[in-house]
């Protein structure tokens, strides 16, 4: 009996769950970022690219981890994960709450 049998997921699908909070955190961000682009801005009104490219990365990751729409190349497909969404999430949080 295989693995697969046992009813565990392969080492290289995510969980299920994972996957739909990846896609509900790129969801919100998308809509978060389209209507409040404010978000990425600094203290005196200066855009903070360091915040908007960790926002796009986090949203980037989290429809490519929620969609299954893995890379080919593994560094590729890390830093496109549902981890990766929750670390890009995270440092974007820390660097908008810095400002």
């Amino acid at each position: 009996m295989g693995r697969h049998d046992l009813g565990h997921p392969a080492p290289h699908h995510p969980d299920p769950g994972f996957r739909i909070l990846s896609l509900i955190t790129g969801g919100v961000l998308a809509v978060l970022l389209l209507l409040f682009p404010r978000v990425a801005l600094n203290r005196w009104g200066e855009a903070d690219p360091l915040a908007a490219g960790l926002l796009l990365w986090a949203m980037s990751a989290g429809f490519a981890s929620g969609l299954g729409l893995a890379p080919a190349p593994r560094a590729a497909r890390g830093l496109l994960s549902s981890g990766a969404c929750l670390l890009a999430l995270v440092l974007s949080v820390i660097q908008i709450v810095t400002h």
